[in-house]
């Protein structure tokens, strides 16, 4: 039997990619910059509707240069409910996280948390675009112009989101992209972060490449950040097929609301109609009227070789290197706590079939009925 994972990073056939690794080899140009590197830059800004990409090797990468690119410093209010490379890269910047709660509804940071958490060592907002569902992006910047903040917006999951059909990419002073594997737009591994203005872009350019302005000029102290050939390159044969792809996941996401939404116990999230969603999850919240818990579901998927995601459990807070924070306290992040216990991400990407998404549903719906019968009897 065949496993079944979350995601799957494949959107093209494999002889799509053999020309381009062709043309690698003959130009034997293998990174800085090269000519692929080059026009998936310029091809990416057009389709997601943003000035200016920096292409990262890795979205961690970026993140951490985006926080270089701004200067930050000091406190920096971010959420708990995130991936751990949200608040590692402030710890390897030697700055100092602060979390605020988060919404239920979202799973975003919580923008009537942030305010209170404001002191004279904070310089940044950290926010997370939860599952692609786009942060309050008005409120975070209303308080960031109030309080001089800077505002990076971690997009992993936010490729080709839009609201009110501007990118959901434009807001904020950067935001920063994941091509990871298990990403809708992937290069096998890589990153990206978006700029409004030339001049930033330049910096970051510098900042990824070890800060080197020419062959004996460095102006900064970069790092190696690059994206190289074959992932820009597999990013293009990416690119062609990620319309049909989104198209895809969509129909997926609706036939799980279909049926899930009328299982009790299982609950799934609503995305504003405002919002152009690209489907990068499908988290259910596994509510205590449903016959097993969340961790229970999860292991027992695994007996049916589904291997569905707690995401995000633990919460970052609870880490060892981040617990001793006064804002990780847990009676101070009572919903993200609650939450991290519920949510189960189940597979979704354009190659699942009808037929192996129908055994995910059907499995949900006879462990809650196999549950429900066991606790009535004497």
């Amino acid at each position: 039997m065949k496993n079944i994972y979350v995601t799957s990073p494949l959107l093209a056939p494999l002889d799509e990619f053999i020309p381009y690794l062709e043309e690698i080899w003959q130009n034997k140009q293998l990174t800085n910059g090269g000519p692929f590197h080059q026009q998936l830059e310029a091809t990416l800004a057009e389709y997601l509707g943003v000035k200016h990409i920096c292409l990262f090797s890795n979205g961690t990468l970026a993140l951490l240069t985006a926080l270089q690119a701004l200067r930050i410093h000091g406190e920096v209010i971010t959420t708990p409910y995130s991936f751990v490379a949200t608040s590692h890269t402030l710890l390897w910047n030697g700055l100092t996280p602060v979390f605020a709660d988060i919404d239920p509804d979202t799973c975003n940071i919580d923008p009537g948390k942030i305010e209170q958490l404001i002191t004279p060592a904070t310089t940044a907002i950290v926010p997370v675009h939860c599952y692609g569902i786009p942060c309050d992006v008005e409120r975070i910047q209303s308080i960031a112009d109030a309080w001089g903040l800077k505002v990076i917006y971690d997009a992993a999951h936010a490729f080709g989101v839009k609201v009110d059909n501007q990118s959901i990419l434009n807001f904020g002073d950067l935001s920063v992209l994941s091509f990871h594997a298990t990403k809708v737009f992937n290069t096998f591994e890589g990153g990206a972060i978006i700029c409004s203005d030339l001049k930033m872009k330049q910096r970051i350019d510098f900042l990824k490449n070890f800060g080197f302005l020419d062959e004996t000029t460095v102006v900064a102290p970069g790092i190696n950040a690059k994206m190289n050939e074959v992932q820009a390159a597999f990013g293009l044969v990416q690119l062609k097929h990620i319309d049909a792809g989104l198209a895809k996941r969509e129909e997926i996401y609706q036939r799980y609301r279909k049926y899930l939404d009328a299982i009790d116990g299982i609950e799934s999230f609503s995305v504003p109609e405002s919002v152009e969603w690209n489907y990068p999850y499908y988290p259910i919240s596994v509510e205590s009227n449903y016959g097993l818990t969340r961790d229970e579901l999860y292991e027992q998927f695994k007996t049916i070789d589904v291997y569905a995601r707690r995401y995000f459990y633990p919460l970052i807070s609870s880490f060892s290197m981040y617990r001793g924070f006064p804002s990780a306290d847990e009676s101070k992040l009572p919903i993200a706590n609650e939450v991290a216990k519920k949510i189960l991400c189940l597979p979704i990407y354009p190659d699942l079939t009808e037929e192996d998404q129908m055994k995910i549903i059907n499995f949900i719906k006879e462990n809650t009925k196999v549950t429900q019968a066991t606790s009535t009897l004497p």
